[in-house]
């Protein structure tokens, strides 16, 4: 049971202020965990959406994705499950919800809690049990882009693609040798990462 598993905050998470060697007695506390990481955006139907099927996908094992919204629209953009689709993703369970579902006392712990949008970044968000780890994440709204059908599927696959960057760097740190410090600043730095070619321009 996810509940039963030690704390994050009890076994790797330190103050802020602290900065030690890793002990290597954590992963042998937490053997094998497995990370609860929650998206948020305003409406819950597209970035978030595809930022926690992407997190299911390349952190299969170690980290289970979540979506919410603090103002969720109630149902997901039907280009989120289009580029999803075609990424063959499993999309009949996807839904549009409220953050209020993970800020019960009776919720699932969560480890880390990324903002993808700027809007939900700047609302204040509930208290989240546990001591989850936080990161601005952002990018663009694929749903408030203009052109052609084509083009808002191009645009949305591309944001996908910068989420999905991010993730797979997210899911390559070894988190059980980082420090609290040095996690809160590898996990803000990459949520400032670009895609590849975005860089060469």
């Amino acid at each position: 049971m996810l509940h039963t598993r030690p704390s994050f905050g009890q076994h790797l998470l330190l103050p802020v202020e602290t900065s030690i060697a890793p002990n290597p007695t954590r992963t042998q506390v937490v053997a094998n965990p497995e990370y609860n990481v929650l998206f948020l955006c305003t409406s819950n139907s597209a970035r978030s959406i595809m930022a926690e099927c992407a997190m299911n996908r390349w952190g299969r094992g170690r980290f289970r994705g979540f979506s919410a919204g603090s103002h969720p629209r109630g149902v997901v953009h039907p280009l989120t499950l289009d580029v999803l689709n075609e990424l063959n993703y499993d999309t009949k369970d996807l839904r549009s919800k409220s953050w209020d579902e993970f800020a019960r006392p009776d919720s699932l712990r969560v480890d880390f809690v990324f903002t993808v949008c700027d809007y939900a970044a700047a609302e204040q968000c509930p208290v989240w049990p546990g001591q989850p780890i936080t990161a601005h994440w952002g990018v663009a709204d694929p749903a408030a882009f203009e052109g052609t059908d084509d083009d808002k599927r191009s645009f949305f696959l591309r944001i996908y693609r910068e989420l999905e960057h991010r993730i797979k760097m997210f899911t390559n740190l070894r988190i059980d040798t980082l420090d609290n410090f040095s996690l809160r600043r590898r996990v803000r730095e990459i949520g400032k990462a670009t895609l590849p070619e975005e860089r060469e321009r």
